[in-house]
């Protein structure tokens, strides 16, 4: 399908993907798709929701990837209790200057990691709004930028509800992907007891890549060219889950972004300069099914908003 030699550019930031993935592999046995699709998202500015039955490797996988890239990590454990202050910082008295100070909360950090987000009360949870839609957070009157890149990946259980709080439309909204791990084959599970006999071997990784590689992988993402066809093709596809059957609300023109940004990550990651249409259907469901809002009746019948997608998918001509 591609014909042409593909630039040192893309050659050094197919490298860098490459060495990241395997570094990753190494811990998540038989994910590769999984790995996949949150580099994607990692490279073109986005955030990633995982949901999942515990004991997947929800919380392995992002910890994979903070270990693999020299960059700053937190982890916050959402919890009912939790406060707004506690992600993003607070103002606290010197008594001997007499002045306050503001002690930055974990979300000043790269990688982020909000386990259990939905924890969390809905208060809680929309201290994280400013962060991943602006990279900002605005505390006691000031902005107060974060750190770039700045990558939040959120996790959540879909079976379990006591204790819990749904994530608003809006909050769903700022995660440009949305896909499951699900379990492994028997053998990756048999070879999983084994490396774990004597530990676990994300205690082994190390970096493999610096901040300055980061930045180049962003940076040539965004150089990927995606015609003037295949951006009304993926608007296409977003505006038709707006009138499609079953749905009470569409994705909105940030999924139509979030689509072709991670379809240009996908594209340099497959060695190409340019997105063609099966880069974005690869990723058309994780990006937007998410962010519909499905009719009660569409939901009770058995109708989901992935089956939409796909359906949508099916139905769009492509440009040819």
């Amino acid at each position: 399908m591609n014909n042409i030699k593909p630039s040192n550019n893309t050659l050094y930031s197919q490298e860098i993907y490459q060495r990241i993935s395997d570094n990753i592999q190494k811990v998540m046995k038989g994910q590769t798709t999984a790995i996949r699709k949150l580099l994607c998202a990692f490279a073109s500015g986005g955030h990633v929701l995982l949901e999942d039955y515990p004991g997947t490797g929800k919380t392995t996988l992002a910890k994979a990837l903070s270990f693999s890239i020299d960059v700053s990590f937190k982890r916050i454990q959402f919890t009912p209790d939790l406060l707004p202050s506690d992600i993003l910082g607070v103002s606290m008295l010197d008594p001997n200057e007499r002045t306050f100070h503001f002690h930055e909360g974990p979300i000043f950090a790269n990688i982020i990691l909000a386990d259990e987000i939905n924890r969390a009360s809905p208060r809680t949870q929309s201290a994280l709004l400013e962060a991943m839609a602006e990279f900002q957070v605005s505390i006691d009157g000031n902005l107060r930028k974060l750190t770039d890149p700045f990558f939040v990946i959120a996790t959540q259980n879909p079976v379990e509800s006591r204790g819990t709080y749904p994530l608003p439309e809006a909050q769903m909204d700022r995660f440009a992907l949305q896909f499951s791990l699900g379990y492994i084959s028997p053998e990756d599970e048999v070879n999983l007891l084994s490396e774990q006999i004597q530990q676990h071997p994300i205690d082994t990784i190390k970096p493999c890549v610096n901040l300055e590689d980061v930045i180049k992988l962003k940076q040539q993402v965004k150089q990927v060219r995606i015609s003037q066809e295949l951006k009304r093709y993926l608007v296409d596809i977003v505006n038709a889950t707006r009138s499609a059957e079953g749905v009470q609300l569409g994705a909105s023109p940030r999924g139509s972004l979030a689509l072709m940004k991670i379809a240009q990550a996908l594209a340099l990651f497959d060695g190409y300069e340019f997105v063609t249409p099966e880069h974005i259907q690869e990723l058309a469901v994780a990006v937007i099914a998410h962010r519909l809002v499905m009719e009660p009746q569409a939901r009770f019948s058995g109708r989901t908003a992935a089956s939409v997608v796909e359906e949508i998918i099916k139905s769009v001509p492509v440009p040819t």
